[in-house]
């Protein structure tokens, strides 16, 4: 890379402006333990990797509450559950590269899994697989990026604050 080159990439908008991919994360609660899916293998940015559940806000379902429903549709794809009605907070946003060069704002939220339900890995391409952890056995697991595991460590520290 030169001197002149970028520290990450641009992309603009037809009038000039970047432009940004936005990305949903969501972290689900139940009894103490936190859901992470594991990454699918065919997955452009961290393939096999924990985080949590989510994807990109789609145009055609942009509108009010366009974050919040993004984290409801993502939920639904991926795991199976409708968090229809379900509150879900604000935990952190940050920016980041993916590994193919995408820049993204990452927004994050935590939501406590509803009484009933049961994940399943609804999309086998996005999700191989998912497990309940605690954010200190997220740590200690060798597949669980610092990123997830900063989020997790905030959304834990909102328990019992944002309800």
């Amino acid at each position: 890379m030169s001197a002149d080159a970028p520290a990450t990439p641009v992309c603009l908008t037809r009038g000039g402006r970047p432009a940004f991919v936005v990305n949903v994360e969501v972290f689900l609660e139940r009894d103490g333990r936190w859901l992470l899916i594991r990454r699918g293998a065919q997955e452009a940015h961290a393939p096999g990797m924990l985080a949590g559940v989510g994807g990109k806000v789609e145009v055609d379902g942009a509108g009010l509450d366009v974050l919040e429903e993004t984290a409801r549709r993502e939920v639904a794809e991926e795991i199976g559950v409708d968090l229809t009605g379900a509150g879900l907070s604000y935990v952190e946003s940050g920016f980041f590269v993916t590994d193919d060069g995408d820049p993204v704002v990452n927004v994050v939220f935590r939501g406590t899994m509803p009484p009933h339900a049961q994940p399943v890995v609804a999309s086998a391409e996005e999700v191989e697989g998912f497990l309940w952890v605690t954010a200190e056995e997220a740590e200690g697991d060798p597949d669980c990026p610092l990123w997830t595991s900063r989020s997790l460590r905030r959304a834990t520290a909102q328990i019992g604050t944002a309800r």
